[in-house]
């Protein structure tokens, strides 16, 4: 009976390490430096279990959720264009932190594929002895120099993780709030519960492994040729029809896509790395 005891024991204790714990962000945005008035509000999530930790948006699951269903139930005929636009984000990009080696790789979309990086800075923290209180957790301060921004974050160590929302890591126990110096990105912690395991994203187009400078420059190349980066390989030629109802199409086809990735780089002028 003693083993049998043990045996459940050690089973519940397995059980438990091996769920995943949400944790949901409010994620405040200045996106636009032209006009700091408009503030952006969304939820992210940070999914954490023993091996890794990833950050993304709510609002793509629930997207990824809408077209994975959409696919199943007659594709194009049952979208709702007007659900999706509603869903649109401000954080398309995921980052996923791998617990045994130490490392952090992000990931966003340039045009039909998606790009992957290592990041290659280390975050170095300044501990404070201040000391508060954010919502039921005791927090600690602490400050770092990241991405051309300064940094003050408020950590717990109530809850056994060393992790954060975007790329913050590295303190001694959980970031409960971040903000930049000029209050133009926050994260506040808003709830946590547990879930069965992570969440299977959507993976449309390729994924193109990258050195961070390398991302760096094919995203103002995106900036300023998005079609170039809409055929197969990323970042290549697009032949474009020279005659015919096709090549109008193809014509007026970038210049809708131009148009529409140039008010998007207006629209996120500010972005939460400035270096």
């Amino acid at each position: 009976m003693k083993k049998i005891g043990i045996l459940a024991l050690s089973l519940l204790i397995q059980a438990t390490f091996a769920q995943t714990n949400r944790f949901v962000y409010q994620v405040t945005m200045k996106p636009d430096a032209g006009n700091k008035n408009d503030i952006k509000t969304e939820n992210a999530y940070l999914d954490i279990s023993a091996e890794k930790s990833m950050f993304y948006s709510e609002n793509r699951l629930k997207r990824d959720s809408i077209m994975q269903k959409n696919f199943q139930s007659g594709g194009a005929r049952s979208f709702n264009r007007e659900q999706m636009e509603g869903l649109r984000s401000n954080i398309n990009y995921s980052i996923e932190k791998d617990k045994k080696y130490q490392k952090t790789f992000y990931r966003d979309r340039l045009g039909r594929d998606q790009y992957s990086y290592e990041e290659d800075r280390a975050l170095t923290w300044k501990i404070f002895p201040e000391t508060t209180k954010i919502g039921e957790y005791k927090v600690q301060k602490a400050e770092t120099d990241f991405g051309g921004r300064k940094w003050t974050a408020w950590f717990t160590t109530d809850l056994p993780y060393q992790d954060g929302p975007y790329k913050f890591s590295g303190l001694p126990g959980l970031i409960v709030k971040a903000e930049d110096s000029q209050g133009d990105y926050s994260f506040d912690l808003m709830k946590n519960y547990k879930i069965s395991e992570f969440p299977t994203m959507s993976q449309f187009g390729n994924v193109i492994k990258v050195k961070r400078s390398d991302f760096v420059k094919q995203q103002e190349k995106f900036k300023t040729d998005p079609m170039s980066f809409m055929t197969q390989g990323g970042g290549g030629g697009l032949r474009m029809g020279n005659g015919g109802q096709g090549g109008q199409n193809q014509g007026d086809m970038r210049k809708r896509m131009e148009e529409r990735v140039k008010d998007e780089a207006k629209r996120n002028s500010n972005p939460i790395e400035l270096k």
